[in-house]
């Protein structure tokens, strides 16, 4: 199995249990990945590419360790900046956070919010954002949302809590 940034963290570690360890060591984020809920909903559908992010580690750095551990060759580099910083997008307005979701204590008690978060997600008002409060950066979340035509960003307030906040583009749903 190759393992590159669209390589799912479920199968590659499947396929390469040891890899688990190493994964655990790159990130405190990671150690989630030992809650069963998780591993089989969220690692299942999660990349390498989202989980660098998660961690907020370098997208090569982790694919050359991941390489490097199982003796392939670690020579992967990649030119784009995949860090989660992004500037304030002009649709977002704090005044107009309607829902709020804190997703820590779910994902604390071993479940996974995902279910939770889009039927919140779902009965909000369209014209207005929701807020969720994780852990680590919910990649494939986002990416999930973003196909049902939401505008999306995230901020990172401490190291171990992050902001998305949901807002329908009601622009690409009239085309």
């Amino acid at each position: 199995m190759h393992i590159t940034p669209d390589s799912k963290v479920g199968a590659l570690l499947e396929y390469y249990p040891e890899l688990e360890e190493v994964l655990m060591a790159m990130s405190p984020s990671f150690k989630k990945l030992r809650n069963p809920v998780l591993r089989r909903t969220v690692a299942k559908v999660a990349t390498l590419r989202q989980v660098a992010k998660i961690g907020n580690i370098p997208l090569s750095n982790m694919i050359n360790d991941l390489r490097k551990a199982v003796g392939h060759a670690s020579d992967y580099s990649i030119d784009s900046d995949d860090s989660i910083s992004e500037p304030m997008p002009t649709w977002f307005d704090r005044d107009k956070v309607t829902t709020s979701f804190d997703a820590r204590p779910v994902i604390e008690a071993g479940r996974n919010p995902m279910g939770e978060f889009f039927k919140i997600l779902d009965e909000a008002d369209d014209s207005g954002i929701v807020e969720l409060i994780t852990p680590f950066v919910p990649a494939p979340l986002i990416e999930i949302a973003r196909g049902k035509n939401y505008l999306v960003w995230t901020e990172q307030i401490a190291d171990d809590k992050f902001q998305t906040y949901f807002h329908r583009d009601l622009a690409e749903e009239g085309n």
